[in-house]
């Protein structure tokens, strides 16, 4: 798809979750990925920061760090089920330069390893609109790992 996702993965991967949310925004993004999931039959674990995510594979050798440069492919849909971006051929960035929703999911996960997650708002882009990602968009995606250096 587009390369300029590709940027604003890496960019705001600096300055993602800069947006506040109250309480009652964070229940709101929780029910709906709660029902995405019940609808999509996931089984999810939530993590204290609110990303859902299953793991599918969790790859071998050693776990992955903030400051290790990962490959991966992967696919992000909205929860409408529409692609905004798909590579099947790996690309190569810095852990600590994505965004805090993949950062997480990185440090759970080794070479090899597959997951599953889905991302509220504060874990993303925020409330900054891209051009295929409305802002305050919750997010799917597949991830695999191809490789760590």
């Amino acid at each position: 798809m587009k390369t300029r996702t590709l940027i604003f993965i890496f960019l705001l991967g600096i300055g993602s979750a800069c947006s506040t949310y109250n309480d009652q925004q964070l229940k709101d993004f929780d029910t709906k990925i709660e029902s995405f999931a019940k609808k999509k039959k996931l089984d999810l674990e939530k993590s204290e920061t609110g990303l859902y995510y299953q793991i599918i594979e969790k790859g071998e050798g050693k776990p992955i760090l903030l400051n290790d440069f990962v490959s991966f492919k992967y696919v992000g849909k909205l929860l409408n089920g529409k692609t905004f971006d798909k590579k099947n051929n790996a690309i190569e960035f810095q852990v600590s330069q994505l965004i805090a929703a993949w950062q997480e999911i990185m440090t759970l996960l080794k070479p090899g390893g597959k997951a599953k997650l889905i991302c509220p708002p504060q874990l993303g882009y925020g409330d900054s609109e891209l051009d295929d990602i409305p802002k305050n968009s919750i997010l799917y995606f597949e991830i695999e790992v191809v490789g760590v250096k």
